[in-house]
């Protein structure tokens, strides 16, 4: 069966940086047939045109703070038979895409999701989740190395992250891709339950990875304290408004704004917020609360029929290679896996120090993907802080642990 083709959108703004990273990120996919659609504010589009992808990209400027419309653009210029979304500041595993949208073979499965690695690179920061008509998320156990297809149930829809996931085009467009309501936060979450009430089933894809760095934005800092919880409360009166009973909605409200409210005095406490940075986070939730019981709903604009024709990415067949040494061999190695990198190449680096330090991973600007850490030291959270291994063993091991997702033989 020949593969679907895939348009991935990328939503970007105030990260001209973080897009290019991403960019590199994409390039590097082997799947047989993809676009990529970039919907950006103008620093983003300065940056995309400046990058070797420029003409490469389908790239429409938008300067409106709404992820929603944003994301509703990329669907009306996406021609590919599925769309596939990921963030600005994430970068995908090489096989990404060919493990995302393999479920859809199965004619049930309308949407898909994978997994998504935090700012360490081996940590997870989503699995596998449902979400209810509360907006409340709880863990579901699928298969660690295969895509498990699950069917809506009772009130429960199958959670999908917005920075990996994939959806038919066609149930976008029935749908009427995102609400314009979620300006920003719980966009997806809307989604899902949407998939949920007209039956389609999502397959969740363990193996479909993606690195999300959390960059800073207007609204978080790069160590993900808040600076504004505007849309965060605004978003929350629009899905009240959706989905929770009328009589429900003031105790509901009462428990997410004490939420919030732990959470940044938490910060406070770790000394990253001030006191008065808390007043006005507070106020600012409400305020966005009370704008949010105004705002109007639906109102979505998705083009049926793709405003242009599909623009294949001219994707090269890469090897995936590796190369590994000791950290004091940083320079020369990290100078050899650039070059090959140039040359064509997939480059996984392994650098290990003679300690019991946890491992890093990292997707490099110059395209390759380094690991760090100690020789003894765990890379898996759950695996023990100290186990014996030779250089070798220790290489031989990570190749394995890593091989799949970055198409090592």
């Amino acid at each position: 069966m020949t593969p679907p083709t895939v348009s991935v959108v990328v939503v970007s703004r105030d990260r001209p940086a973080a897009l290019t990273w991403c960019l590199k990120g994409l390039s590097q996919l082997q799947y047989a047939s993809f676009e990529i659609v970039v919907i950006a504010d103008p620093p983003g589009c300065a940056a995309a045109q400046a990058s070797s992808f420029a003409e490469q990209i389908k790239l429409v400027e938008f300067d409106r703070p709404n992820i929603s419309e944003a994301r509703n653009l990329g669907i009306s210029h996406a021609a590919g038979e599925i769309v596939a979304f990921i963030d600005d500041d994430a970068v995908p595993e090489p096989s990404w895409l060919h493990q995302l949208v393999n479920p859809v073979i199965r004619p049930e499965v309308a949407a898909m999701g994978g997994f998504v690695r935090g700012r360490n690179g081996i940590s997870w920061q989503w699995q596998a989740r449902t979400v209810d008509e509360l907006g409340v998320a709880e863990a579901v156990d699928v298969s660690a190395h295969r895509a498990t297809v699950l069917a809506p149930k009772g009130q429960r829809a199958i959670k999908t992250e917005g920075t990996n996931m994939a959806v038919r085009r066609d149930v976008l467009v029935a749908l009427e891709g995102f609400d314009p309501g979620f300006a920003f936060y719980l966009d997806e979450t809307d989604l899902n339950l949407r998939l949920k009430r007209a039956g389609h089933a999502t397959a969740l894809v363990p193996m479909a990875e993606v690195h999300h760095g959390f960059a800073a934005s207007p609204r978080r800092r790069a160590d993900r304290v808040p600076r504004d919880l505007f849309d965060i409360g605004s978003s929350w009166a629009v899905f009240q408004r959706k989905y929770v009973q009328e009589a429900e909605r003031r105790d509901h409200w009462r428990n997410l704004r004490e939420h919030e409210r732990k959470r940044i005095l938490d910060h406070m406490v770790s000394g990253r917020l001030l006191p008065r940075d808390v007043r006005y986070l507070m106020g600012r939730l409400d305020q966005g609360y009370s704008q949010g019981l105004m705002r109007q709903r639906g109102g979505a604009h998705v083009s049926r029929s793709p405003v242009s024709a599909f623009k294949p990415f001219p994707a090269q067949k890469r090897v995936s290679v590796v190369l590994a040494g000791r950290i004091w061999q940083r320079r020369a190695l990290r100078a050899e896996a650039a070059e090959r990198v140039r040359n064509g190449e997939i480059v996984t680096l392994f650098l290990f120090s003679p300690t019991t330090r946890y491992h890093h991973v990292r997707f490099d600007p110059e395209g390759y993907w380094e690991q760090r850490g100690g020789l003894f030291g765990r890379s898996v959270r759950e695996a023990p802080l100290f186990r014996m291994f030779t250089f070798y063993e220790r290489v031989a091991a990570e190749t394995r642990r890593i091989g799949k997702q970055r198409l090592i033989d």
